[in-house]
């Protein structure tokens, strides 16, 4: 799960034919991505200058978020419940990150040019159009799901199936929404903070909504089948289980990879100057999605 803390590698198949349901969860490769959870640049441009999806939008010149503020300053409720368990593996992940995902994050800048790594990551962020199409759609957000809708044609036509990211210049922007924003938005309340090994931070709503953003995505159920529906047909023959697995979890790693390799400096400069990295990382995921909601 991990727009930021966490990324994380999984493989699911679901087959519906009448009351026959079966689910594999595979789980592998770590990344974090810091407290801002889905973390990649739209633009090919310095990282220095290239804008974050969570930042996207009509409000990107607001007051930055602070992981260091107090909870009272916010009018945010830490409801942490579980915090003994979530430090634990926070600090697992940290490990994971600092002696696997650093190093090989450092390789990778290396040798691939800063311009590619950029186009790497927008073409991810354009093949999860569907989702937050459907998630501006749920919300009633129109003009939301009209950018989404232009900027998906923009950047898959003559962005180059959307390596290069034309529809920011043409100030086609729009904030990102997902599942767990339009629980939140119909009312669902957060539930505690969680930390889950290989992944971001969430609150058990946004793990909900992380997992029903995966069924919402077509491209797990016509292109890579891992959801199974009935007969309907995939690019790749439903019985190819482990080709299908293979190909996912090795387009995750690549994700995960070069997400970690763009931020190198920044997750560098958090850890750095940052006594308490667990409250922080916290202080500042749960502001960044209740921004998000009430955008």
């Amino acid at each position: 799960m991990v727009k930021n803390m966490l990324a994380g590698m999984y493989g699911i198949t679901i087959q519906l034919k009448g009351k026959a349901v079966g689910l594999a969860l595979l789980v592998a490769l770590l990344s974090f991505s810091g407290c801002a959870g889905q973390a990649a640049s739209k633009n090919l441009q310095p990282l220095a200058t290239a804008v974050p999806a969570a930042t996207v939008g009509d409000n990107s010149q607001e007051e930055p978020f602070d992981p260091f503020a107090k909870p009272g300053e916010l009018g945010l409720e830490e409801y942490d419940p579980w915090e003994p368990f979530n430090t634990k593996v926070f600090e697992f992940n940290r490990q994971i990150d600092r002696w696997v995902m650093k190093p090989v994050a450092k390789a990778y800048d290396f040798i691939m040019p800063n311009p590619v790594q950029v186009g790497i990551s927008n073409f991810y962020y354009n093949a999860r159009f569907v989702p937050r199409f459907v998630n501006n759609v749920l919300q009633g957000k129109v003009r939301g799901a009209g950018i989404e809708a232009g900027r998906f044609l923009v950047n898959t036509t003559v962005g180059m199936a959307g390596f290069i990211d034309w529809a920011s210049d043409m100030n086609l922007t729009t904030p990102e929404e997902d599942l767990g924003q339009t629980l939140g938005f119909y009312g669902v309340q957060p539930g505690p903070y969680l930390v889950v090994p290989l992944y971001p931070p969430f609150t058990v709503r946004d793990f909900v909504g992380y997992v029903g953003d995966i069924f919402l995505n077509p491209i797990y159920w016509l292109a890579l089948p891992i959801i199974e529906i009935g007969d309907i047909p995939s690019a790749i023959p439903h019985a190819n289980r482990t080709t299908t697995s293979l190909i996912l979890l090795g387009a995750k790693a690549a994700e995960v990879g070069n997400d970690r390799s763009l931020n190198l400096e920044k997750y560098q400069g958090v850890e750095e100057s940052t006594v308490d990295l667990y409250s922080a990382v916290r202080n500042a995921y749960l502001q960044k999605r209740a921004k998000a909601i009430q955008e």
